[in-house]
Formats: C-alpha cells, structure tokens, sequence
C-alpha cells in the first residue's frame, strides 16, 4: 500500500487505522479479535481491575504491536459511559462511573502516544463516541435502522461529555461522532455528524477542538460486509442524497467519513461550488498535520521480522493473560467452597477440558462429581439487537430454562457460575443455587479454574451496577449512572479470599452521586 502510495503525484503516505483488535471475544463491526496478537479482556474488564497501571499496561501492549504491524491510528478508546445497562456495546467502556472513565481514557491515550507528543512510536488514539454514546433508547444501539434515538430523560448531556473534555485537555488528537440523534433536546435531532450545535458548536467553538473530526462508519452510502448491509446510516437525513449528507457534515467540521470510499461525492461538491476548495484545505491541513507528528513521511514501512517478533511475544502474551485474571470478579461465595481442592472431580459445562488445571479431576458423569462448573454468557433477546444479533439487546434475564438447568445441576454436586459480563446480566435467580459466583470479562477457561483453584487469587471488582431485575432497569433513566433502585450488586463489589472472604471497604463510586430524584 505504501508503494502504491509513493507512486502517486504528492507520495503521501497511507495512514492504516484499525477497530480493537486484542480483545478476547470478537465483533466484525466494532472490533475482530486476532489470535496473532495478545489476548485482553474487554476495556470493562481492564477497569475492572481497578489499577491504573494496568490501562497504561494494555495501551503500551497495543501500541507496540499495532505500529509494528503498521497500523498507526487506533479507533479509540471508548470514552463513553455505561449508563444503560442494556447497551450492546457498553463493553467497549471503561464501565458506569464517570470520572472513572475520564481517568481511564486519559491514562489509555497517553500511554497509546508513548510519549508527552505525538510522534514516531505513537500510535494515535481517535477519541470516540461524541458526544457521549451511552444514552441509547432503551439501550438499542444505534447501528441498527430501528434504534436512532439517543435520550437523556436526566438532563445529563454535559456528564457524558466529561471525560472527551479530559481526553482533549490530554492531547487527543482526533475524535469519532456516533450515528444517534438526539431527541428531546436542544439539539438538532439528527446524527451527531451533521449536528451543528454539537460539532460545530460545542466540539469546534466552545472545545476549541482543533484535531481531526471522523464520522461513524458508512452515513453516506452502503457496504456489504458478509451478508448484511451496511448503511447508510445518516439518521435523521434518511430523506436526502449522500452529496447533500456529506456537504451538512463538512458544513458543521468533519474532517473525514469513516467507511465511505467515494471521493467523487466530494470532487462535485466542490465543482459546483457548494463546497470551497478552503474548506476542503482545512481538513486536508489537519489530516497531513497528523502524518507529519506521526513521522509517516520518514517511517512508511515495516520491518516483517520486527512484526513477527513483536506481535503476540511471550511478554505480551502474559500481560493479557494478567489483566485477564485481575479483571475476575468474584460476586458472592458460600463458605468453605473456594478453592477447588486438589482430586475434586468436576464436570464441565460450558469449558473444555483441554484448559483444566492438573488438580482436578474431569467427569462426564454428573452423578459423580464432586462439583460443577458453568460458564454463560450474558443474556440477550435474538432479533432484537441489530446486524445479525453482533450487537445484543434487550433482556438482561436469563431464559427460564437455564435457570432451570442451574438449579437442577445444583441437586447433584455445588455449581460454580461464572458470567460473561457483556451486560450486566440480572444474577438475581441464581443467588442460593450456586456455590459461587464469578463475573467475566473475557478469559481463557484456564484463567478462570486457576482462580477457582487458587492458583490466583481474586482481584476484581465491578466497573457497574449489576440490576436485580428489569424492571429495576426499565424504570431507571438511559442518561443517568448509578440510577437502578435496588441494584444487585453495586459498582466496586467484589470478595477476596485472600484472608477469607471479605468485601472491600469502599464502592468504586456513590450510586447517589448522579441519582438527582
């Protein structure tokens, strides 16, 4: 690419930008895991950690083997709060509290820079989703056609923009708009790109953001990617042609269309005047301002030993698989049932027995055993989420049928739960059918029976509330953290067995700072 690039008549080379690529599960649309690199668990699960060290660890991780593979833009971190617990990508966050996130994000981006500036071993962090992506509707995510509307039934704009002032007073250099439009609000209800009081308003005038502005993937037209397609996803401006989209975009200060891969759209703009060719400079001077920071013109290729020896090295290897067991987060324990002694026969559901520590004893036979592990993932409502059920929605109940299957396993030998943490899955119905329970956030079946067998000890905690039932979460507000009546389990909850069990001795974060009613 970079050959083709030199050929051409300014020799300007290709800047590579990619979607997350180290964490443990996989999404074609915001992030496909590659087995090549280091393995981590979702961004709530490093905030689950509660170390700041290890967000500088997992940023330094991917900084490393991103510029060794030549990518040089990173689209993100998320600084987006996790407001709704029914939002299908609230996993992309550093989780509910918001000055957690705001801490969070700017530790990531100074770590993914490698530096005080932006320079030849930085990679550059696109600031996303502004501003502030959490409030989804009901927490449909607006990918999908169906789910447009971003509300803030508390009035809670200013909070979700918090930590993208941080990130900008950080040295951010680039920032991601969100497909959503505002509705009930001042704002223009229409996308977030074409939004003039929040672009060119807020984000150009009372920001005085200066850096590049991208839009969200695909608002001017379509793309097939496997068998859905894809766009456009310009909300709010259904009605109008992609020239005209893209003209209301540039008008309000984006820099750059994410996805989009038709210049001519631009070229007739500005031919027939609509556009100025000044306008058009602007945003060119801003996106070869990136280039020069990032050394591109003097650094275009990549060294592939370095590449091979970089990417997914043994010390990297370990640093994932670290955060992926500090990020474990043991919810409740009955005594006297952690850890797995040694000669414990156990029978597997949902785990491969290929991963289990020597100590235990497998068993397919449940009758025999001495106990059961299960590993689910959060629940989720098929069709309800949008393209092809990558992004999950809905119900955060399990369907009557696992409950039913947990409880019957718990009549034969003690059931150790362990929860794919995507969502904040409603755990209500399992509490006294299970010996113990654990929250994930991506990891390796071994990482999680090392745990259960003491081999490592338990050091997470909540990076959110998790709900005791949806109506809990149905009456709680899209826009306002830490606003379900009667959480489950409160954000900072997390047992150690370090001296026996014992809860910490504060929350990550007040549930009545942001609850106003």
């Amino acid at each position: 690419m970079q050959e083709i690039a030199e050929s051409t008549r300014l020799g300007v080379p290709v800047t590579l930008s990619t979607d997350p690529r180290h964490g443990f599960r996989s999404n074609p649309f915001t992030g496909q895991a590659l087995g090549s690199l280091s393995r981590w668990p979702e961004t709530t699960g490093i905030a689950a950690t509660g170390d700041i060290d290890s967000v500088r660890s997992y940023a330094d991780t991917m900084r490393q083997e991103l510029l060794a593979m030549g990518v040089r833009v990173l689209l993100g971190p998320m600084a987006d709060i996790f407001s709704d617990p029914r939002w299908s990508r609230g996993s992309g966050t550093f989780g509910e509290n918001p000055e957690r996130v705001a801490e969070l994000t700017v530790a990531f981006i100074e770590a993914l820079r490698g530096g005080p500036h932006l320079g030849p071993e930085s990679v550059a962090a696109v600031v996303k989703h502004f501003p502030g992506a959490g409030p989804q509707l009901r927490g449909d995510d607006a990918h999908d056609p169906r789910y447009p509307e971003q509300v803030y039934p508390g009035g809670m704009q200013e909070l979700h923009m918090d930590p993208f002032r941080r990130a900008f007073a950080a040295g951010a250099t680039q920032v991601m708009t969100y497909y959503g439009k505002p509705v009930g609000t001042s704002w223009d209800e229409v996308g977030f790109a074409f939004n003039a009081p929040v672009v060119r308003d807020i984000l150009r005038r009372e920001l005085r953001f200066d850096g590049i502005v991208v839009t969200d993937w695909n608002l001017l037209e379509a793309e097939q990617i496997g068998d859905v397609t894809f766009g456009p996803n310009g909300w709010g401006l259904e009605h109008l042609e992609p020239k005209e989209r893209a003209a209301i975009a540039i008008d309000v200060g984006i820099d750059q269309f994410g996805g989009d891969r038709n210049p001519v759209l631009i070229e007739e703009l500005v031919d027939s005047g609509r556009i100025t060719e000044e306008r058009i400079d602007q945003s060119a001077r801003r996106l070869l301002r990136e280039k020069f920071r990032l050394a591109t013109f003097e650094h275009r290729r990549v060294d592939l030993e370095t590449t091979r020896k970089v990417c997914g090295s043994p010390v990297f290897l370990e640093r994932g698989a670290a955060a992926q067991r500090d990020s474990l987060v043991l919810l409740s324990a009955e005594e006297g049932t952690l850890p797995l002694a040694g000669g414990t026969r156990v029978y597997l559901d949902g785990l491969t027995a290929q991963d289990v520590v020597d100590e235990l004893v497998i068993t397919d036979d449940i009758t025999a055993s001495d106990a059961i592990v299960v590993r689910l993932d959060a629940p989720f409502e098929p069709g309800r989420g949008s393209l092809g059920d990558f992004f999950h929605g809905g119900t955060l109940e399990f369907p009557q049928e696992t409950v039913d299957r947990i409880r019957a396993y718990a009549t034969h030998a003690p059931v150790y739960l362990s929860v794919y943490l995507e969502r904040p899955a409603v755990l209500t119905q399992f509490i006294g059918a299970t010996a113990a329970i654990v929250g994930d956030f991506g990891c390796s079946d071994k990482v999680l029976l090392d745990a259960l067998t003491g081999r490592a000890p338990f050091k997470g905690t909540l990076p959110f509330d998790l709900p005791s039932s949806m109506t809990d979460v149905e009456a709680s507000r899209e826009d306002v953290p830490f606003d379900m009546a009667v959480p489950l389990f409160r954000a900072g909850s997390g047992l150690k067995l370090d001296a026996g069990l014992k809860i910490p001795s504060a929350a990550d974060a007040s549930p009545d700072t942001y609850n106003t009613r």
